[in-house]
C-alpha cells in the first residue's frame, strides 16, 4: 500500500479593491492596450490599508477548510508561501494558526517567490509520506503591492494581492498512476540569476522592504524553457506524459509565457486554466488561486490529472503532478 496526499478542499480570497488597467494610465506613461498585449493582464486586486498578508492567508484557509469540511483543529501543519510575511518573524503560517483559533500541530513558512507554492506542495507532500503530519493546509499568500515602485511600468502593472489555499490528507492508494493525490514533484533553484528577478531590500542589506526589480525579457526566455522541462520531467517522474494531463494549472505570471510554455509542452490551451486576466501575477498565491477558480468554474473534477508548474526569483522553479 502507497500513501498519497490527496486534496480534500480548495479555497482561495481576494482583496475587495479591484484595479483596472485603466487606473494606471493616470500615473504612468502606458495604456490599458499596452499591458494587456504584454501580459494579458486585465485587472488585478490591492489589498486595503491595514491588510496584511495574513489576513488574506487566514481568509482563503477558513474557505479551504469549508470546502474539505473539516474543522481547523484537525490540521496537524500550516506551510504557507509567501515572500511578502506580514513581519520578519513570527512566520506567516504561525498567525494563521492563531487566527483559525487552533493550537496543536505546527506552522512553517516557504520561501521561493512565485515558485513558493510549489515548494510548499512539496514540503507538505513529504510530511505526509513520512507521517509527520495526517492533514496538512498549504497556503500561498501574498501583498506584492506592498513592495512595488510605482514609477517603473514594466513591473507594477504586472502584479496583485490574494491567497489561495489547499487542505492535503494522506490516504491509502495503490502506488498506480490513477491513485488520487500527489504523483511526482520536480524541485530546481539556480542562484547564479539572481539579479534577473529580486527585490532590492532586505533586512541584512538595507534594513528597508526594498522594490521588486526584474529583466523582464531574461526572465521570460527563462520561464519558458525551465517550465516545460521541470513539467516533462514531473510527468516522466510520474509514468506520464503531456497527452495524459487534463489541465496545466500554471503560475499566472503573464499569458505569452502560459501560452509558450503549453505549446512546449502539446497541450492545448483549452486544458489550460487561466486566472491572470483576473488577477494578475500574485506570486506564490497564483496557483491556489487557480485551483480554487478551476474548481468553482467546475472545469476541474475528481479524478482529473493536473500538472502545476511555477519559476520565480533565484531563480527556483518546480513543477507538481497530482490527480484531483
Amino acid at each position: 500500500m502507497t500513501i498519497r496526499a490527496v486534496v480534500r478542499g480548495v479555497g482561495h480570497y481576494l482583496p475587495e479593491r479591484v484595479v483596472p488597467n485603466s487606473e494606471f494610465e493616470k500615473t504612468l506613461d502606458t495604456t490599458d492596450a499596452w499591458i494587456r498585449s504584454r501580459s494579458g493582464i486585465q485587472q488585478r486586486h490591492f489589498a486595503a490599508e491595514g491588510q496584511a498578508t495574513s489576513d488574506l492567508a487566514i481568509r482563503a484557509a477558513q474557505a479551504a477548510l469549508a470546502d474539505a469540511g473539516m474543522p481547523a483543529d484537525s490540521i496537524d501543519a500550516i506551510v504557507v508561501a509567501t515572500s511578502t510575511p506580514d513581519f520578519t518573524f513570527p512566520s506567516v503560517a504561525t498567525m494563521v494558526q492563531a487566527g483559525l483559533g487552533t493550537t496543536r500541530g505546527f506552522a512553517y513558512d516557504v520561501q521561493a517567490v512565485c515558485a513558493g507554492f510549489v515548494f510548499a506542495l512539496a514540503n507538505a507532500n513529504g510530511l505526509i509520506l513520512s507521517g509527520q503530519a495526517r492533514r496538512v493546509l498549504v497556503i500561498g499568500a501574498e501583498t506584492f503591492s506592498r513592495i512595488m515602485d510605482w514609477t517603473d511600468r514594466g513591473t507594477c502593472v504586472l502584479f496583485g494581492d490574494g491567497a489561495g489555499a489547499l487542505v492535503l490528507e494522506a490516504q491509502d492508494g495503490t502506488g498506480a498512476v490513477a491513485d488520487r493525490g500527489i504523483l511526482s514533484v520536480d524541485l530546481h533553484s539556480d542562484g547564479r540569476y539572481r539579479d534577473l528577478l529580486y527585490v532590492d531590500g532586505g533586512v541584512s542589506s538595507t534594513g528597508q522592504a526594498g522594490y521588486l526589480r526584474m529583466q523582464g525579457n531574461a526572465v521570460f526566455k527563462h520561464a519558458v524553457q525551465k517550465l516545460a522541462e521541470t513539467a516533462h520531467t514531473a510527468l516522466d517522474k510520474a509514468g506520464l506524459s503531456g497527452a495524459d494531463v487534463d489541465w496545466i494549472v500554471p503560475h499566472q505570471a503573464n499569458l505569452r509565457i502560459i501560452t509558450a510554455t503549453a505549446e512546449r509542452m502539446q497541450v492545448p490551451m483549452e486544458r489550460v486554466i487561466v486566472t491572470v486576466q483576473d488577477h494578475g501575477n500574485t506570486s506564490a498565491a497564483s496557483i491556489p488561486l487557480a485551483l480554487s477558480v478551476g474548481k468553482a468554474r467546475g472545469q476541474i473534477k475528481q479524478g482529473d490529472l493536473l500538472v502545476t508548474e511555477a519559476i520565480g526569483g533565484g531563480l527556483a522553479w518546480g513543477a507538481v503532478v497530482l490527480r484531483w
